[in-house]
């Protein structure tokens, strides 16, 4: 497992906290009991702080802002679209608001408008297995293909396994078909990263984000400071993007 992979898995809060408590638990039993106090209040205050709506609208929202959704209309046109694969919060239309199966935020069925629209004459799918079955991109084109995307004008890469991997790979099928501009698609959420991985490789890259995600519903009764559980579990995808953007500066992939 790389460290792009175990690191985000590391300090979800759930995990990191588990953790903390296992050691804080040992430092106590050797009778450090002010530095087990100090990490059980990290622990808890970790915790605590992802469950909170506020924090979850000020650092995922600052990351959803970064490229702004745009309707249809104000979208340039380009020669292919890349859709990424992964999903955001099981692709929940409000991460405040039960999920609803069939109101849900897909890339593919936001990819498949572009396409209607005629942003784009094709669609590349971009992703692996990670069970060894059917890739990510043979999910997307099936599904394409159920929202009238013709066989003929989807191109799978099925072998990349992170977002780097969608970038070098795609790219490569990009050239070799002699496309030289395209439209984005993937969460608002990752789209940063995206960009900032897919940017300087002799592309233009247009990003063409799902709608956000990380938005008070309209009406709402959420209270900003309690803890709530759906906000705690959503936090994790937000946790996994800062992750990524410094494991990635750091290697100087981005």
């Amino acid at each position: 497992m790389n460290l792009t992979s175990w690191l985000p898995q590391l300090v979800i809060p759930v995990n990191l906290a588990g953790a903390l408590l296992v050691v804080a638990l040992l430092f106590f039993l050797i009778r450090w009991r002010k530095l087990a106090a100090l990490l059980t209040l990290t622990a808890v205050a970790w915790v605590v702080g992802w469950s909170l709506p506020g924090v979850t609208l000020w650092s995922g929202g600052y990351l959803e802002q970064r490229y702004p959704h745009q309707a249809l209309e104000k979208i340039p046109d380009a020669q292919a679209i890349i859709v990424l694969g992964g999903h955001t919060a099981n692709n929940r239309k409000n991460w405040f608001e039960e999920l609803d199966p069939n109101n849900t935020l897909s890339r593919v069925d936001y990819a498949a408008a572009l396409y209607a629209a005629g942003k784009a004459p094709q669609i590349i799918v971009s992703g692996a297995a990670f069970d060894g079955g059917m890739s990510e991109a043979q999910m997307m084109a099936r599904s394409l293909e159920q929202l009238h995307v013709p066989s003929k004008k989807i191109l799978l890469e099925r072998e990349s396994q992170n977002t780097r991997e969608n970038a070098l790979f795609s790219i490569n099928k990009l050239r070799t078909n002699g496309i030289t501009k395209v439209l984005l698609v993937t969460s608002s959420l990752h789209m940063p990263r995206s960009m900032a991985t897919f940017e300087n490789r002799g592309i233009e890259v247009i990003p063409a984000p799902v709608a956000p995600q990380i938005l008070l519903p309209e009406h709402s009764d959420v209270d900003l400071w309690i803890p709530s559980w759906r906000t705690l579990h959503a936090s994790r995808s937000i946790i996994k993007e800062y992750v990524g953007l410094i494991v990635y500066w750091a290697r100087g992939w981005i």
